[in-house]
Formats: C-alpha cells, sequence, structure tokens
C-alpha cells in the first residue's frame, strides 16, 4: 500500500471514529522561539503537551496585540518556553552579560502574561519562561549567575544530553512540585545563565539548586501559575517520563478552564449584589477599566460573566421627614447614575428588566446590569414608592441594612418592631402585587421568619451565608436554609470576608465550604453568589468579577456538574425572578 493510500484509510478510519468526535482536548498554546527572522519550537515541548492529553499550538512572535488577546480567548493553557536572554532594558537596568536577546519577543510574552493572568488561564514557565513571569510580574533577574550571585557553587549550562540531569535541587515540601514528585530532592537539567533573584509578589519559591539559585516558583493567590528554570520537556526525548508530572498537572489546570469557560458560555452566570453604584456616585465610570473597582465592564468580560445586580444602597440615617424625603431622593440619583453609566457603554452593556432580556443580551454578547435597592428605608413612609421604583426596574428590594428602620428589625438594630412593622408587612404584600422580589439580607431572623409568612412569593437572601460555618448575624441558620428552599426561594453565597470566616480572613476555599453546605442542607436547586464586590466583598481567589470563570473551575473540581453549576449560577435566581414578576 502507498503512503496515498494509506492516508485516505486513516482518514477515513478518523472520521469514522466517535472518539475523535467526542475529543476535547484542552488547547496549549506554547511560545515560540523568534530568531533570524523565523519561529521555531523545539519538538520535546509538543511532544509532553500531547503526552499529557492537551493539544499543542505554537503562539508566534507577532506585534499585533488584538491578535494576541484573540488567540488567548480560544486557549485552555500556556506553556512559556525557553530561548533568548531577556533584555534588560525592560528591567529597568543596564546590560551586563547578555549572550543574545529579543526585544520582540519579550514584549509580546510579557505583554502575554498579564494578559493570561487576569483571565486566570493556566500558565507553565519553563526556563526563559520563568523568567519572563518574574520580569512581567514585578520580581528581579540575575542577568548573568556567575557576574551577580556569590560564587554560585555549581554549573548551570550542562554540556551532557539535554535530556539527562545535571544537578540536584531541593524541593518545598507543601508545593505543588512536591505533590508531584513525593521527595524533597530532585535531579533535573539545566541551561540558562540569567535566573530567578527574587520572586514577584503573590508567588513562592518552591525549589532551590545547592548554590542557592531559584529553580522553582508557584502563585501563592490562587491562580495556577508555576515555573520551573529546568527543562522537564527535554527528559522525554530519553524516553523518560519522569518529568510529566509537571504537564500532566498543566492539562487538568486547562482542562478545568476549558470545561469552565464552555459552562459559562451556555448558562447565564449572574452576580445577585454588588454596590458598584457607590463608585458611581464618586464619578468612576463602568466601561473603564478601574482598578477601583470590582465589577466594571471590562472584569466581566475577562470573568465572563453575564449579569450583575447593581443596587442604590443607602446608608440607614435619620427617620425624621427631611431624612426620609433626602432618602428616597437620594435612590432616585443612584438609579439615575446606573442608566447613565451603563448608556456610557456604547451597546457592550444594557439594562435588563427581565429574565428573556438576560437571555436576549447574552446572545448579542452584551452585558446587562439588573437595578436593585438596598435597603428599604429608600421607599420613606410612602408605600406607593415599591411602585414607583418596580416600574423604573427595580427587581429587588433588601428591606433592611445595618439599622433598624420603618419597615423591619436589622440583624444589626435594637429590635424595634420585633420583626416586620405593620407598616412593613404591608410593604412585602405591595412587592409581591408588583413583583419586586423581597431580599432578607440583612434582616433579624424575626425579621425574616415575619416576611416568610406574610409573602406570597419565594423570597431572596441575595447575599448571606452559612452561619453554621460563620457565626455571624447577618448569616442565615440551617434552619432559616431549609425554611427558604421549601418556600421556592434562593440563598446567594455573600464573598465577605466576615461572613465566611471569623477567626481569620477568609478565602476563595471557604466561600467553597459555605456553597457546598448550602448545597447539602437546601438542595443544589436553591443556591446562588452574591458577591458583594464594591460592597465590602471579595477574597483571595474571588478577588473581582474576573475571576468568576476561576471559581467555576474551582467548583468542578468539587465534583459539580454541569447541570448543578448552572442552577448555581444563575437558573435558581431566574426562576425565583420569573415566579415574582408573574412569568
Amino acid at each position: 500500500m502507498n503512503k496515498a493510500v494509506q492516508l485516505e484509510s486513516g482518514l477515513r478510519s478518523m472520521e469514522s471514529g466517535t472518539d475523535v468526535l467526542n475529543y476535547h482536548a484542552p488547547v496549549i498554546g506554547i511560545s515560540g522561539n523568534f530568531r533570524e527572522g523565523d519561529c521555531t519550537l523545539a519538538q520535546a515541548y509538543y511532544m509532553s503537551v500531547l503526552e499529557a492529553g492537551g493539544t499543542p499550538v505554537v503562539i508566534p512572535s507577532y506585534d499585533d496585540d488584538k491578535a494576541l488577546v484573540s488567540v488567548l480567548d480560544r486557549l485552555d493553557g500556556i506553556v512559556l518556553s525557553g530561548g533568548a536572554d531577556i533584555d534588560p532594558d525592560y528591567l529597568g537596568e543596564e546590560p551586563l552579560e547578555c549572550v543574545s536577546i529579543n526585544p520582540r519577543r519579550d514584549r509580546q510574552e510579557l505583554t502575554l502574561v498579564h494578559l493570561a493572568v487576569d483571565r486566570q488561564i493556566p500558565v507553565l514557565g519553563i526556563c526563559r519562561g520563568i523568567q519572563v513571569l518574574t520580569a512581567a510580574l514585578g520580581g528581579k533577574l540575575y542577568q548573568d549567575i556567575k557576574t551577580q550571585h556569590d560564587q554560585p557553587a555549581i554549573e548551570h549550562s550542562q554540556t551532557i544530553a539535554r535530556g539527562l540531569p545535571s544537578h540536584d535541587v531541593r524541593i518545598e515540601k507543601d508545593s505543588l512540585l512536591y505533590g508531584f514528585f513525593g521527595k524533597e530532592t530532585l535531579a533535573v537539567n539545566s541551561f540558562h545563565h540569567q535566573a530567578v533573584k527574587e520572586v514577584p509578589a503573590g508567588f513562592r519559591v518552591t525549589a532551590v539548586a545547592p548554590d542557592g539559585i531559584i529553580e522553582g516558583m508557584e502563585s501563592t493567590g490562587f491562580r495556577p501559575v508555576l515555573g520551573v528554570q529546568w527543562h522537564p520537556e527535554c527528559f522525554l526525548l530519553e524516553n523518560d517520563r519522569t518529568m510529566m508530572p509537571i504537564f500532566n498537572w498543566l492539562i487538568e489546570q486547562a482542562d478545568l478552564y476549558r470545561r469552565a469557560k464552555d459552562l459559562h458560555s451556555r448558562t447565564i452566570i449572574l452576580d445577585s449584589h454588588c454596590d458598584s453604584p457607590m463608585l458611581f456616585d464618586e464619578g468612576t465610570h463602568f466601561f473603564e477599566k478601574n482598578p477601583k473597582m470590582l465589577v466594571d465592564l471590562h472584569k466581566m468580560y475577562l470573568g465572563r460573566q453575564d449579569a450583575s445586580f447593581m443596587v442604590a444602597y443607602l446608608k440607614q440615617e435619620g427617620r425624621d421627614e427631611a431624612s426620609l424625603k433626602a432618602a428616597v431622593s437620594k435612590a432616585d440619583r443612584l438609579l439615575d447614575l446606573i442608566e447613565q453609566r451603563i448608556g456610557e457603554c456604547n451597546g457592550k452593556a444594557a439594562l435588563a428588566t427581565t429574565p428573556e432580556e438576560l437571555w436576549q443580551n447574552k446572545f448579542k454578547g452584551v452585558k446587562s446590569v439588573v437595578r436593585g435597592i438596598e435597603n428599604g428605608y429608600a421607599i420613606g413612609l410612602d408605600i406607593d414608592n415599591v411602585d414607583r421604583f418596580r416600574s423604573r426596574g427595580v427587581a429587588y428590594m433588601t428591606l433592611c441594612h445595618n439599622g433598624d428602620n420603618d419597615i423591619c428589625d436589622s440583624h444589626k438594630g435594637n429590635h424595634e418592631h420585633n420583626g416586620l412593622s405593620e407598616f412593613g408587612k404591608r410593604v412585602v404584600e405591595r412587592m409581591n402585587r408588583v413583583g419586586m422580589m423581597v431580599d432578607l439580607s440583612h434582616a433579624s431572623e424575626k425579621s425574616f421568619w415575619d416576611a416568610m409568612e406574610c409573602s406570597s412569593k419565594p423570597i431572596i437572601c441575595t447575599h448571606s451565608s452559612s452561619r453554621a460555618l460563620c457565626d455571624h448575624t447577618r448569616n442565615l441558620t440551617d434552619e432559616q436554609l431549609r425554611a427558604l428552599a421549601s418556600s421556592g426561594g434562593v440563598a446567594q453565597v455573600c464573598m465577605y470576608s466576615g461572613f465566611l470566616k471569623k477567626e481569620e480572613d477568609a478565602t476563595v476555599n471557604d466561600a467553597v465550604r459555605h456553597i457546598l453546605h448550602m448545597i447539602d442542607v437546601m438542595g443544589v436547586e436553591h443556591v446562588g453568589i452574591g458577591s458583594d464586590f464594591d460592597g465590602g466583598g471579595g477574597i483571595p481567589g474571588l478577588e473581582d468579577a474576573s475571576w468568576f470563570v476561576s471559581l467555576t473551575a474551582r467548583l468542578m473540581a468539587e465534583g459539580l456538574s454541569d447541570e448543578q453549576l448552572s442552577l448555581l449560577w444563575g437558573r435558581n435566581f431566574v426562576r425565583v425572578w420569573s415566579v415574582n414578576i408573574g412569568l
């Protein structure tokens, strides 16, 4: 059989195989080397990615940033490969001992690192790659070990075959590398004269050579980023699979990221509570990438978030006639600001007033903002303001904040009404009638039970966590959670550190614990996410809206199915919203 016939036969076999049709390996971009006008890539890189179960593609060097963003949006993981020295000019230093530099490649890869980290894309940096990570993220490098490090005791540029080890490194016991290899000493190869001098903030040293040169680092900030100074891919050239756990880790992380992105593309990703309009009131704009804001248009795109429920928040102030009038006026002004800021987005974001509009916006690639009110203080003593605010598109109103008002007692109040006041009961009934959801976050326990009794529609708690895991009056007891579930309502886990953990600062791991506990108590059909971003919410591992894909990947790793995550991320809340407006 000649080669053409063999090829045709192989193609027929592939196209008829169900394994091929169902195969969705994560796509791993490998940075190509660039020299003398050619893009090159040593075969060991893509062989190792293939061996671990990924699909390798080459990222060539080019200056088109829009094209780079487009490529990143299609990748599930990245390998920063070895190659030329990093130009000291990018480090703000004069050159000392550079064998060869490639400023064009440097510029692209330093940019790529920032873009990838912002998107939570898993990254493995190899040799030059660990140095690129360090330079991009604020660490320091040795331009040349021999002239800048205190008399290295070992040779860092071996002459023996690339797939053979030349020295040992010491591995930190609680590191990823130790988890991969299960030992404190690992034999590695070595081909470098530049090296990491100081790791960036948010990273830790995980492997060190006998002479003190840093040879491994990993993120301490819940990002899947790992760097090694040696060349683990080269071992495969000697048919040695010792280093494959490094690539297996990358593919596992990339597969979670791929699956999370895919889920976000197919379902509504909804955050039920954020306080960004407080910052609008200080002159910030939603369409700008703003370091002060945890939710802006840019971060929603990075986190692949579809909808944010933004509230007009009112601090509990006096309840005399003038103060009440001022509260109503402020609520209107904040709602005006939400409309104005979203109107500045050139069609990339839009206000939504129904669940159908959420889906329509998603299909158009438009981010949705839904209006809410935090603190029923906003209506004063005029119950007709419920109708008026509802006509302005307000989807829910939190009955109180941190202090009793004329509607009910707060978790932090003086038990003025012993729950809901008579006026408060009429407010709940009016909200039911006009289709405005009743939000009981911040309410006292007695207010919660009174509202549950008098509401004819399912109730929401837009940003409340589990009191069984964190004994705080802002959180819900298991009894409250079960009652909320039995009435068809939802509880949205809050990402405020003090509501997740009392003894010390919380992280995303604590948020996951609350989510899983509340699912166990209520059933997955009654739990959601209400970040409280820009109102105090935000924790390591879930710092702003750009981290939502990462949270999905983390929950997938805990065993939640796509169906469960679809309910958690939006379908539960949308269901309650639909019931409240009579759909």
